[in-house]
């Protein structure tokens, strides 16, 4: 009987072993052939025009965001289809998110993208629609946040937060450090919330 010689195709098939490496391999390959080059694009590693660093407020709101797992339920990517432009505006861009650390992409919408939220509507609006969503739009199925109101916004942990965010990249001075616990100063959780979400896309016009 004439022997047989295991090809390496068969090889690589019958070790699962060697079947791990490989596939982890050519992942790590062909994630790093499309996320470095992104490193060295402008569009994707400096901010667009008019992009400000949040202010203290804002940022405490946005850890709120983050706390509460706003992102669950609400996106911040609008993708360059006529669908969404239509619905929630100007795509999003890479230079709108170089300072956020980390970004609020998110992968879900049970309620509407926030990314152009900013400024379409007033501060009344989000706080009659955090305390009760039903108030505004009797259809949404969001809980309310009724302790947002009177949770206060810890001054003390602001100069930190600055420093952190600083450390990351984001364009904080000495003088937005030095004052930003004043700048939270008798300010609610749902100030913080609403200043951050009245921020959102408003760096694109």
């Amino acid at each position: 009987m004439a022997s047989h010689t295991a090809s390496g195709h068969e090889r690589i098939e019958t070790s699962n072993f060697l079947m791990i490496i490989l596939i982890l391999l050519t992942v790590s390959v062909g994630g790093l052939v499309e996320i470095v080059p992104l490193f060295f694009q402008r569009s994707t590693t400096e901010p667009v025009p008019g992009l400000k660093p949040y202010t203290a407020l804002q940022l405490a709101g946005r850890d709120i965001y983050v706390r509460e797992g706003c992102y669950n339920c609400h996106s911040q990517m609008i993708r360059p289809l006529q669908a969404e432009t239509l619905r929630y505006g100007h795509y999003s861009m890479a230079g709108e998110f170089v300072w956020d650390h980390p970004f609020q992409w998110g992968s879900k919408r049970t309620g509407p993208d926030l990314q152009r939220v900013g400024g379409k509507y007033s501060d009344e609006w989000h706080r009659i629609h955090l305390n009760n969503p039903r108030d505004v739009v009797p259809e949404s199925n969001m809980p309310a946040y009724t302790w947002l109101f009177n949770a206060q916004v810890d001054p003390a942990g602001m100069p930190r937060r600055l420093e952190v965010m600083r450390m990351l990249g984001v364009p904080y001075t000495a003088e937005d450090i030095r004052t930003s616990a004043d700048a939270v100063k008798g300010k609610t959780e749902s100030d913080a919330l609403i200043a951050y979400l009245q921020s959102l896309g408003t760096a694109i016009k």
